[in-house]
């Protein structure tokens, strides 16, 4: 219990800190040190790495993302976890507030002599007001919740610690890959990556707090 009361402060205070990030965009407090790292990024661009860098984009894109995701609540399912399965539930609230976000938040993405081409997506086919607008970074807020989900399963279900840990690692690896190729493409600004690392980590607590909640006992059978 105690841990899933810090895990929820943990809730309280990143949501707070999500606020906070929105007025100080909003305000133009991120504009000067947003366009010092996209021009740093793009001066050290290098199109020998761009295939490399386009590949690392995909384990972020809705499809990947929402591949991973998808077997996740069907292992949890088959697996006899019943209602631990509805963790899908805050991967689905995330990218729904990303979406409110991009159609109301004005914060254009970096201009067209800045940015790289990002790897393929279905979401290119989709167009409307929020095409123009990047806060936060969807790659980011997905590659946070489904990368650290399945870790944390595997920690949890797995009877060997040392694979435990070493899904806990690959997580990090992966998120911390994702948020410099969001920057090196320049594809997004440091503040809509940071957005989307806050917004992910709202929504991974908020689904370990899911998975970790305390049970009711079963009835012995007669």
């Amino acid at each position: 219990m105690p841990a899933l009361a810090t895990r929820l402060y943990g809730v309280v205070g990143l949501g707070v800190a999500f606020i906070a990030l929105t007025i100080a965009i909003t305000a133009g407090l991120f504009t000067n040190l947003d366009r010092q790292v996209a021009v740093a990024m793009h001066d050290a661009w290098q199109p020998s790495l761009h295939g490399l860098f386009q590949a690392i984009a995909e384990l972020g894109s809705v499809e990947a993302t929402g591949i991973l995701m998808a077997g996740l609540t069907f292992y949890l399912w088959r697996a006899g976890f019943g209602s631990d399965a509805l963790v899908f539930v805050v991967f689905l609230a995330a990218e729904a507030f990303e979406i409110f976000y991009k159609f109301n938040l004005h914060h254009l993405r970096p201009p067209a002599p800045l940015a790289e081409t990002d790897g393929p997506s279905i979401s290119e086919l989709f167009s409307g007001a929020s095409a123009a607008n990047s806060f936060p970074s969807g790659h980011m807020m997905r590659t946070v919740i489904v990368y650290g989900l399945i870790a944390f399963v595997i920690r949890r279900l797995s009877p060997s610690p040392r694979i435990g840990a070493l899904a806990v690692i690959g997580a990090v690896v992966i998120i911390v890959l994702m948020a410099f190729d969001r920057l090196y493409l320049d594809v997004h600004w440091e503040s809509d990556v940071i957005g989307g690392l806050v917004l992910g980590a709202i929504a991974l607590l908020a689904g370990t707090v899911w998975l970790d909640r305390p049970r009711r006992p079963r009835k012995p059978q007669n």
